[in-house]
């Protein structure tokens, strides 16, 4: 089983790092298999910044191109961009001489000074599906105009990397089938060793209330022993749509694919 070092967080305040929990679930009874980080973006955007674009010139030997002046918060640097949409005083999506980019679609490449048509170019402006966050590939990515140049896109982004961590959960720890439960330990172990005293904090349940009572569900328990209790619910007006962020992450992070 999986389960999310974030998503258990979401749970219990507790001073571990990933690699710590390893060795406090293990000792709980909840051997730790192994340890992987997830990377919100591949690569994590190392080497990708906002720019600005100072100066936008057709190219002098290609009609679809042309050479920008472009500042990323250091050298002003010529780049050569073939999106239509490119224009001057733009805040825009620089990917740096030297890094990698992880597109949606095709192989990772790395970002070199390189000559197109002629013309120099130290560095790409960027599409959405270039960096590996959308689709998006009619034009460059045009950004908030009170962005500060230079800065990471990583931070404008917020992504947040992750770690999966994978138990393997016996028979007997039912009550661990989830992260609530191994947080449960978690607070347990934190008590037992004196480093606090937190409790669990449970998701808010205010928004959840009962609209409709026509669609009845007959639940019978015949072994009133066996099974103690045993619930029905009925859903209404389910729409289907895109997962919002938060979730395809949580879901990517202990296996599962998000569909909608």
């Amino acid at each position: 089983m999986k389960v999310s070092y974030n998503w258990l967080k979401d749970y219990l305040k507790f001073p571990y790092s990933p690699q710590e929990l390893d060795a406090v679930l293990t000792d709980t009874g909840l051997e730790v298999e192994s340890v992987e980080k997830v990377e919100a973006i591949p690569g994590g955007l190392q080497g990708v910044v906002v720019g600005e674009v100072i100066s936008c010139e057709k190219h002098p030997d290609a009609d679809k191109l042309n050479v920008t002046t472009v500042n990323a918060g250091g050298d002003l640097l010529q780049i050569v961009c073939g999106a239509p949409n490119v224009a001057v005083g733009q805040k825009v999506v620089v990917a740096t001489v030297g890094c990698t980019l992880y597109p949606v679609e095709g192989e990772a490449f790395k970002i070199k000074k390189s000559k197109i048509r002629g013309v120099e170019s130290e560095g790409m402006l960027c599409a959405e599906d270039e960096i590996g966050i959308g689709h998006g590939h009619a034009g460059i990515m045009v950004l908030d105009a009170a962005l500060v140049v230079g800065t990471p896109m990583a931070q404008v982004i917020k992504a947040e990397d992750d770690y999966s961590i994978e138990i393997g959960l016996t028979p007997n720890r039912a009550d661990a089938m989830g992260h609530i439960g191994v947080a449960r330990d978690i607070a347990a172990y934190m008590i037992e060793n004196e480093i606090g005293n937190e409790k669990i904090t449970l998701p808010s349940i205010s928004e959840f209330k009962v609209g409709n009572e026509a669609l009845k569900i007959e639940v019978k328990v015949e072994n009133s022993d066996a099974c103690l209790r045993y619930c029905g619910l009925t859903l209404t007006d389910v729409r289907i749509g895109e997962s919002p962020e938060w979730l395809k992450q949580r879901l990517k992070v202990v296996g599962l694919s998000s569909i909608n």
